[in-house]
């Protein structure tokens, strides 16, 4: 970290190994749009949302997840890049990003087995063990365990959607392997029972994320950077903890990471959305910021932290904590311009209450709701309404998913009869 106090500390540029440098050290993590417009693919939207956002004056802004294979998204409305997908749409929303100077970053995923029931294509998952949420266990598929031949295809995915994200002009990528996506599922010993090289000990478990960097970094420049989203802990009882995460950093160390942004959680418990299960960082504001302390004090690498950070003075004290990047989220959705008001001594224009339900499961999909509420408000040019009601929002958001998974539906048929007329050019 450079010299000088935190406040200065946070518009200062950071160096990262690949060379690239942030203009400061706020970025915009990744919120999941659900915004896909035809074919899976960005449009005037997105393009739109991720301006305003560039103009408000992070130095980094990370999209929301990016998925590498189309027949397993996180939702309907989620954008898709593979080997077949066209650049245009993407290189336009990296034009909006980098705007006004931030380094653009894509958030490449594949959710594995929390994949909606309802959605068409394929549930996978290290094992067959399903998503637990109680009464909602039914609103995900049940997953298969993945062959061999199926995990070599997800990392050439990953290469493929990356080496394709740096020809449409983003400056980076996260590969995300948190919140209980397929990685995260990978790594977490109370989904991953597998026997063979991919499961048991945390070695064999981090083997599929070390295997996607490395292929990452031989398939992009020595100048893209390479991020990876890594869960302190899942907040579940012989999960993925602090010590795993600890272990798995310095793994990544060697093999050319760039960042590491730290969060925590998963569907089955949503510490993303704050109140971890374990109660050991009950502080609504930077919620993971004693983990990733714990973290920052041995890690070879620059860590981000993620996790309910909305006020300057939360984020100078995650910073004296040798973090070196703070992650900023909901906020964002709420007042997209908060960088800029930090920089100026100024506060946000408010802030979105916690959903405070009974029903945790579904207080996290209303909070989720509200804030893609946010940001399809934002992308069609009008401002946050911090007021909206949580069952509204999830109403409105289930409408839109919706029309969105029938949309997707469609394209997803249409792109299988294609790849059957022409098998060549499918991927595994």
């Amino acid at each position: 970290m450079a010299s000088g106090s935190a406040g200065d500390e946070l518009f200062s540029p950071l160096q990262l190994r690949s060379g690239q440098v942030l203009p400061n050290r706020i970025a915009k993590a990744a919120m999941e749009e659900g915004m896909a417009g035809r074919a899976q693919l960005p449009d005037a939207r997105l393009i739109s949302l991720y301006r305003r956002w560039a103009a408000g004056g992070a130095g980094l802004l990370i999209t929301g997840n990016v998925m590498v294979h189309a027949e397993a998204l996180t939702g309907p409305g989620g954008i898709v890049l593979d080997a077949e997908t066209p650049l245009e749409p993407f290189a336009a929303w990296a034009r909006a990003g980098k705007a006004a100077g931030a380094a653009m970053w894509m958030q490449i995923s594949h959710p594995g087995r929390q994949v909606q029931a309802n959605m068409p294509g394929v549930v996978w998952g290290p094992s067959d063990i399903a998503v637990d949420l109680g009464r909602h266990s039914k609103r995900f598929g049940r997953p298969i365990a993945m062959t061999p031949e199926q995990i070599a295809a997800t990392i050439t995915r990953f290469a493929t959607t990356a080496r394709r994200a740096e020809r449409a002009g983003f400056d980076g990528v996260e590969v995300h392997a948190a919140h209980g996506y397929l990685l995260s599922q990978f790594l977490s010993p109370l989904v991953n029972n597998r026997t063979d090289e991919w499961g048991g000990s945390l070695e064999n478990r981090a083997r599929l994320l070390l295997d996607i960097v490395r292929a990452i970094r031989a398939a992009v420049s020595s100048s893209f950077a390479v991020a990876v989203k890594l869960n302190s802990a899942d907040f579940q009882r012989g999960g993925f903890d602090a010590d795993d995460a600890h272990k798995v950093i310095g793994m990544l160390a060697t093999l050319g990471v760039d960042l590491v942004e730290v969060s925590g959680g998963s569907y089955e418990s949503p510490a993303m959305n704050g109140r971890p299960a374990d109660g050991r960082t009950a502080a609504r504001e930077a919620y993971f910021l004693e983990l990733a302390t714990e973290l920052a004090r041995t890690s070879a690498l620059p860590l981000m932290l993620t996790g309910g950070i909305s006020r300057r003075e939360t984020a100078e004290r995650v910073l004296a904590n040798n973090v070196a990047v703070i992650g900023v989220g909901t906020a964002l959705a709420a007042t997209p311009d908060l960088p800029n008001r930090w920089r100026e001594g100024s506060a946000a224009t408010g802030s979105l209450k916690p959903v405070t339900w009974s029903d945790k499961s579904l207080a996290s999909l209303a909070e989720m709701a509200r804030v893609r509420y946010q940001m399809r408000r934002m992308a069609t040019g009008s401002n946050p309404a911090l007021g909206v009601h949580p069952a509204f929002a999830l109403l409105a958001d289930q409408l839109v998913q919706g029309r969105a998974l029938r949309r997707y539906a469609r394209w997803l048929a249409s792109k299988e009869r294609q790849e059957i007329e022409n098998p060549s050019a499918a991927v595994l």
